[in-house]
């Protein structure tokens, strides 16, 4: 045995290396931290909440990407002795020296919050990430709300925790509504809950949260309860709920200002569509939405009548079938949506049939027929009943009006128009008529609108359309009139308040018999006949805000002179 030329020890045998392994490491880190506690060789003090802290540079630098920026750069604080730390209280620092020196640390749920905010101010990821992990396996329908709005505040280190929050806040808000810390909740805070498009539960359970946290202190929140109930769809409530829950709570009873709120709800029921707000919108996870139907109409060239019924989802942009018009394929015909479901009236030669689509149902049937056969003619509903104007029987244009009870399954007669048309437009707005141009002879049109009151079952001329056309159609929505078609190369607006005409949107190129319908607060304008008398697949949404015209998902075919009705199914 001897030593090499270099001082090692030399047998002949293989060189031999020895590590003690973490025993070793964890050793010299309890050394460390026992004289960081007792101030042994230390060179930097941390003045944090009233409290000082000697520390060794070397091992805050091991550990914190902020000591490592602070003590390696020009930094005032790299030479000075002591360094005064804000926002981070004392027994945090304590806390984290211990995880800095030792590696070691005892979270809990109380101290975890301010150990993550020592952690993420100082940089210390291993430490941040092990305190949203602390958190994220005790996430619960009891603290889900008030640790979303933590990571809220640090959303780049807490994006995981926000998202698990949302997550079970979203698929069980039914249960986290129960706990204290909803009750807790401010008003602008429940208000955004209300108004949240992605909680999955129904319109039912979040009035229930709304009258419960009203409830918990209703000296201090029942002034709050006409714009908690603003946010959510009433008019679409299960109707039992809406008589034993809603109506009948004292402080709904209370709050006179809520009554315009529940007689839109009590009109909804009776009216159907013909009520419009954002009330009447559905969520879209509430498991409604409200669907476009296309009914039967002409085939691209106009030779063949179609029997189809088809509907589109305007959120996903799907169309899928549904049941077809029983009997015989038909066009020049008029549809329309009373009370959710569609009626489609007349038709070519001459037809008095009158057929009901149950959309729940997927099913037709057939109700009381016309008193006279039309073609060319429209149907709207107006106050919980329908009414068929004017149209053609073959020989002249029809100046009679029916008005349809479905209650009564019964059609009765009502004054007829000033000017006999057809293939005008129609709409209710306001409580009355409004039937808007139209064919007067075979080769004339007219210009003039025709206003029906039912109170005094008369008609009168209002402001005559800047246009004189006939196979135009007309929908209400806003309080406004929009009507297209008959080739025409915009959509108009008529406001019958203001009897006054203005341009909504110039189309992409002319239409008639196109379909015209409102969904998710838009006019959607489906398919048509362009000027070379070829029917088109296309469709367009107008934004009544904008203004701007939208193309949208493509019908499955090409049609004109089609039904065009929107309805809320359930998907």
């Amino acid at each position: 045995m001897g030593f090499g030329t270099n001082g090692e020890l030399m047998d002949g045998r293989s060189k031999v290396s020895f590590c003690s392994g973490s025993c070793h490491a964890e050793h010299i880190l309890q050394v460390l931290n026992a004289y960081r506690r007792s101030g042994t060789f230390t060179d930097v003090v941390l003045q944090v909440d009233g409290c000082e802290f000697p520390c060794h540079r070397a091992t805050l630098c091991a550990s914190s990407v902020f000591f490592r920026t602070m003590f390696s750069s020009s930094f005032k604080e790299s030479t000075q002795p002591t360094v005064k730390l804000q926002g981070i209280s004392g027994s945090a620092m304590d806390s984290l020296l211990d995880f800095i020196y030792e590696g070691r640390l005892k979270l809990d749920e109380e101290n975890v919050e301010s150990i993550f905010l020592a952690a993420y101010q100082l940089d210390i990821p291993v430490l941040t990430k092990t305190c949203v992990q602390f958190l994220q396996e005790r996430v619960s329908p009891s603290n889900c709300l008030g640790l979303m709005d933590f990571a809220s505040l640090y959303v780049y280190a807490l994006q995981p925790l926000q998202e698990q929050c949302q997550t079970l806040l979203y698929q069980d808000f039914q249960e986290v509504l129960q706990h204290k810390e909803f009750l807790s909740l401010p008003k602008a805070r429940v208000l955004e809950l209300l108004a949240c498009e992605c909680l999955q539960v129904t319109e039912e359970v979040l009035v229930t949260a709304a009258l419960r946290w009203v409830h918990h202190r209703p000296d201090e929140r029942k002034q709050n309860l006409r714009e908690l109930l603003e946010r959510l769809r009433l008019p679409l409530l299960d109707l039992a709920f809406f008589s034993s829950t809603l109506e009948v709570d004292e402080l709904v009873q209370e709050c006179v200002e809520l009554r315009p709120l529940l007689q839109e709800a009590r009109l909804y029921r009776a009216y159907g569509r013909e009520v419009q707000s954002e009330r009447t919108r559905p969520r879209r996870s509430s498991g409604w939405a409200e669907m476009i139907f296309v009914i039967g109409g002409c085939d691209k060239n106009g030779f063949s009548r179609l029997s189809f019924t088809e509907k589109l989802n305007v959120w996903s942009g799907e169309w899928t079938s549904a049941a077809a018009l029983p009997g015989y394929s038909k066009s020049e015909f008029a549809a329309c949506e009373l009370q959710n479901d569609i009626y489609v009236s007349g038709g070519q030669l001459n037809s008095t049939d009158v057929w009901r689509f149950m959309p729940q149902l997927n099913q037709w049937v057939r109700v009381h027929g016309l008193s006279r056969g039309r073609w060319r003619h429209k149907m709207t509903s107006m106050c919980g009943k329908l009414y068929v104007v004017g149209g053609y029987n073959g020989r002249e244009r029809l100046s009679g009006v029916e008005r349809y009870s479905p209650h009564e399954n019964s059609w009765t007669s009502v004054s007829e128009l000033l000017l006999p048309v057809s293939s005008a437009a129609l709409s209710s707005c306001g409580g009355k008529l409004y039937v808007i141009g139209g064919a007067v002879s075979e080769h004339n049109n007219t210009e003039r609108v025709q206003c029906y009151d039912p109170v005094s079952d008369r008609w009168s001329f209002v402001s005559s359309c800047p246009f004189s056309q006939r196979s135009i159609s007309a929908v209400t929505l806003n309080d406004c009139i929009y009507v297209t078609g008959g080739l025409l190369d915009h959509i108009y607006c008529y406001r019958p308040v203001t009897d006054s005409w203005s341009r909504a949107a110039a189309l992409p190129f002319r239409l008639e018999g196109c379909g015209l319908t409102v969904c998710e607060g838009k006019v959607y304008v489906v398919g048509g006949r362009n000027e070379d008398s070829v029917a088109v697949d296309q469709v367009w949404a107008l934004d009544p805000v904008s203004c701007e015209l939208s193309e949208e998902k493509r019908l499955s075919r090409c049609v004109s002179y089609h039904g065009c009705v929107s309805v809320l199914q359930r998907l």
